[in-house]
């Protein structure tokens, strides 16, 4: 297990990177902690591949530094980073039974038969493969398969960090389900240092301590599941976490108001300093903070119901504010498509953006 250090890193597979689009990863700084565990989070190209594999030693990057328990190993290949990657699809020996599968790794490093059977089993157990052990792997299926794959990164106790990349894609979804509370078990018992690549926040968050939220190449959040939703420092983070997104509404300002439609919000004193003579700023509010009001007052809006959906456990319902389309989640309908009604934001749950950035 290795503390993971990633000084002034960034990463551009052409020559002579000029403008931020010119990099894969853009310049960072991150600091993962010995035993912790961590996801990757972003959509398809934002550069969580890239930056696992600057990790694994697979690509070296073109700027910064590689530091594992303070030494650096941004020049060593991956043999010699004693890291375990298990891929998007199952990489196993098929001819192989499933007890050789997970001895493999161990064998290779000269462990002693006995000292082999005793992690393997115990690797096997947590893992369900236990009456699976003397089975070809070729038999098995998928997820069986992806399991063997997940005990070859796990089954060695002295790894500097296991790297998934993708792993449950191929996983039937209530079979991903009891896998990751199974990694999150395993985590828990061995304290191995992980780092999950996935572009689905379900997966990143219930995995996960701490989440790195990614777009374009950028960094732009490192938090807890709570953090990232209940303080998205990113306009990105707050559409791309929760189900759905936060509201995010650009508005005009005009005398210390934001203006979402007809009516203004006060803004607060560090969201007015952070305009810098700027003339629009961002509102950002989770659905499941917005409050209908049953009448008008100082931080309420005029908006329109467009559409209300009975979700069993709780309404989902748009409003149109403006050009803006608000949506709420609502414990009992608040009226009919079509109606006017008094939207209120919280202050204490209201967030402000500009230029993308969380200012108050």
């Amino acid at each position: 297990m290795a503390r993971i250090e990633l000084p002034d890193l960034a990463h551009a597979y052409k020559p002579n990177p000029q403008k931020p689009e010119d990099y894969a990863l853009r310049p960072m700084n991150l600091t993962w902690d010995d035993g912790g565990a961590y996801a990757l989070l972003g959509p398809s190209g934002c550069g969580k591949t890239t930056l696992l594999n600057i990790i694994s030693g697979l690509v070296r990057p073109s700027h910064g530094r590689v530091i594992f328990d303070g030494k650096d190993v941004t020049d060593l290949p991956p043999e010699a980073r004693n890291i375990a990657q298990v891929f998007q699809f199952p990489v196993i020996y098929d001819t192989m039974t499933v007890f050789d599968n997970l001895a493999f790794p161990l064998r290779n490093r000269g462990w002693k038969e006995a000292e082999v059977r005793k992690r393997v089993e115990h690797i096997a157990g947590m893992l369900e493969l236990s009456s699976d052990l003397k089975q070809r792997a070729s038999g098995l299926a998928v997820d069986a398969k992806q399991k063997i794959s997940l005990g070859r990164g796990l089954v060695r106790p002295d790894v500097a960090a296991v790297l998934f990349d993708e792993p449950l894609t191929v996983i039937d979804p209530h079979l991903k389900w009891l896998l990751r509370r199974k990694l999150k078990e395993i985590h828990h018992e061995l304290k191995l240092s992980l780092i999950y690549v996935t572009h689905d926040q379900v997966e990143a968050l219930t995995f996960a301590d701490k989440v790195v939220v990614m777009t374009q190449g950028e960094v732009v959040q490192t938090g807890s599941a709570q953090e990232l939703f209940e303080e998205p420092a990113h306009t990105f983070v707050g559409y791309f976490i929760g189900n759905p997104g936060m509201n995010l509404l650009a508005c005009p300002v005009r005398d210390g108001r934001a203006y979402p439609g007809a009516d203004g919000i006060a803004l607060p004193a560090k969201a007015q300093s952070a305009l810098a003579g700027g003339a629009s700023v961002t509102i950002g509010i989770r659905p499941e903070f917005v409050e209908c009001a049953p009448a008008q007052t100082s931080d309420t809006v005029a908006a329109t119901v467009a559409s209300v959906r009975n979700m069993g456990t709780h309404f989902m319902a748009d409003f149109a504010v403006g050009g803006h389309t608000v949506t709420a989640k609502l414990r009992s309908a608040p009226a009919r498509a079509g109606e006017a009604v008094w939207l209120r934001f919280p202050p204490e749950r209201t967030l402000y953006y500009v230029n993308d950035k969380r200012v108050a």
